[in-house]
């Protein structure tokens, strides 16, 4: 099964780095506030570059003047199962240590950005 991994990451503002292996990579976005644990939260995602794959296992300090300079923890990890894959939405089962569950992402019109919520 494939793996996430969501990474607390105290950058110029602390975010959560949501990873999801897709393709052999983890594809990536970054959410704003604390991912959502329960229904009837949304939250922002921000699409990032991707991540190896070895990068799931990431924790510590990246350096200063490097890109993303700050500490990186883990936050929650685990497998997921994908339901629904198309052009703008993906919805997937979580099973983590924290997100478990039916999960959506829901790109918004007109913009790179998406919404992230349990479903």
């Amino acid at each position: 099964m494939p793996i996430f991994v969501i990474q607390k990451h105290d950058a110029r503002r602390l975010h959560y780095d949501f990873r999801l292996e897709m393709n052999g990579v983890l594809k990536s976005w970054a959410i704003p506030k604390t991912p959502p644990e329960k229904h009837g939260v949304k939250r922002l995602a921000v699409p990032t570059g991707d991540h190896e794959l070895g990068y799931a296992d990431f924790e510590g300090e990246i350096p200063e003047g490097l890109y993303g300079a700050g500490m990186v923890e883990l936050w929650d990890r685990g497998t997921y199962e994908m339901d629904e894959k198309e052009e703008g939405k993906l919805v997937f089962f979580l099973n983590g240590e924290k997100l478990k569950g039916r999960y959506c992402m829901v790109k918004i019109q007109g913009s790179e950005n998406w919404l992230f919520f349990k479903c």
